[in-house]
């Protein structure tokens, strides 16, 4: 049985996404075969990592990992940390559970969520390594901003999830949008943009290049990179 995106139907808080497009045959075939493997029925209860990568490794979260290629990517590259993605969008999962198994990747879980409430239920206090925000919708109508992820409660929530010696990544290639997390982020007294006040980082060349970022670059947008880490 495909897992369904729970969202709570008590909730008034602005939802960042929408459920958009439909699954090929493919995909439907990939979450029904493989979702026992990679996929994690959220319920709203903590999420126990360990139980459910059978081991004890650094952590990355990746929100909203679109058609999967950064999630995949990384996970490839650093088959010593686990990559929990949480997505919505049931083509995006299964593409990523399709290529995990084709791949013979052991290092990616999927859950199938509202990603705040996961961070404000299944995560607990210092338990991931890295959260990962690459290319979010970036809502660029003004009767919209609201519903941008990068806010400040979200931010509390990552802070909270966040080791100390972690680290929240993100990038976008619209400029307003890179404006507002800065102006949320760098709000954030929890929080300390490495690069400075205000300012972004160099594009991280262990970042895999995506087909957002591309179709940015080719409609001529900048690529902005920021850094945080908790205060110390």
């Amino acid at each position: 049985m495909e897992p369904s995106p729970l969202v709570a139907p008590h909730s008034d808080r602005p939802r960042s996404f929408v459920i958009r497009g439909r699954k090929t045959e493919a995909q439907q075939r990939a979450i029904d075969e493989f979702w026992p493997v990679y996929g994690v029925d959220f319920d709203g209860s903590p999420l126990a990592l360990d139980t459910i990568f059978g081991r004890t490794a650094p952590r990355v979260v990746e929100i909203g990992f679109g058609n999967g290629e950064n999630l995949l990517a990384l996970a490839a590259q650093h088959p010593g940390k686990d990559f929990l993605g949480v997505e919505v969008h049931g083509a995006g999962v299964g593409r990523v559970l399709a290529a995990a198994h084709e791949q013979g990747l052991t290092n990616i879980r999927v859950v199938r969520h509202d990603a705040v409430e996961v961070f404000e239920q299944g995560l607990g206090p210092g338990s991931v390594d890295e959260v990962l925000i690459f290319f979010p919708d970036p809502w660029p109508k003004a009767r919209h901003h609201r519903r941008r992820l990068v806010q400040p409660d979200v931010a509390r929530l990552i802070v909270a999830a966040l080791k100390p010696t972690g680290v929240l990544r993100l990038a976008t290639d619209w400029e307003p949008y890179a404006e507002h997390m800065i102006d949320v982020l760098d709000a954030e007294p929890a929080l300390v943009n490495t690069a400075g006040p205000g300012g972004f980082i160099p594009r991280p060349e262990d970042r895999p290049v995506t087909k957002f970022e591309r179709r940015g670059e080719r409609l001529g947008h900048a690529i902005f990179d920021l850094e945080y880490r908790p205060t110390v």
